[in-house]
C-alpha cells in the first residue's frame, strides 16, 4: 500500500502571481491591489463633496417647490377673490420645480436622482392640469 500525496490545486493568488510572472512584471502582492494612491483618495473626496453639494441643491429646490406650490394654491383658492392667475402659476410651479431638480442632478452626473425627479415631473403633470381646469 502506497501513500500518494497529490499537489493541491492552485489558488487564485498563486494564479495571479504566475500570470504576472509570465507577463514579465514583478509578482503582485496584496498591498498593490488594496492600497489606494494619493490621487485616488483625492478623487474620492472630490466626488463625495460634489455628491453632497448636489444633494443640498436638489433639497433646496425641493423644499422651495413644496412651499411655493402650497402657498400659491392656498392663496389662489382661499384668497379674497378666486384668482385663476395664481392657480395657473401654482400649476406651472408644480411641474417646473421637479424638472429643475432633475436638471441639476443629471448635469452633475447623478442620473438615478435625476431619473427620480423626471418621474416626479411627469407625475405632477396630471395634478397640474386638474388644478388649472378646476380653478
Amino acid at each position: 500500500m502506497t501513500l500518494e500525496i497529490g499537489r493541491a490545486p492552485l489558488s487564485r493568488t498563486d494564479a495571479a502571481v504566475r500570470s504576472a510572472r509570465v507577463a514579465g512584471s514583478a509578482p503582485l502582492s496584496r498591498t498593490d491591489v488594496a492600497v489606494k494612491s494619493a490621487q485616488e483618495i483625492r478623487d474620492e473626496r472630490r466626488a463625495a463633496v460634489l455628491r453632497t453639494e448636489v444633494a443640498l441643491k436638489v433639497t433646496l429646490v425641493t423644499l422651495t417647490w413644496l412651499v411655493s406650490v402650497s402657498l400659491l394654491l392656498g392663496w389662489g383658492i382661499t384668497g379674497p377673490q378666486r384668482q385663476p392667475g395664481t392657480i395657473l402659476l401654482a400649476a406651472l410651479a408644480a411641474v417646473v420645480g421637479p424638472f429643475v431638480g432633475a436638471v441639476i442632478a443629471t448635469r452633475h452626473g447623478q442620473f438615478r436622482l435625476g431619473g427620480v425627479y423626471v418621474v416626479l415631473t411627469l407625475a405632477m403633470v396630471l395634478p397640474a392640469l386638474l388644478v388649472v381646469r378646476a380653478g
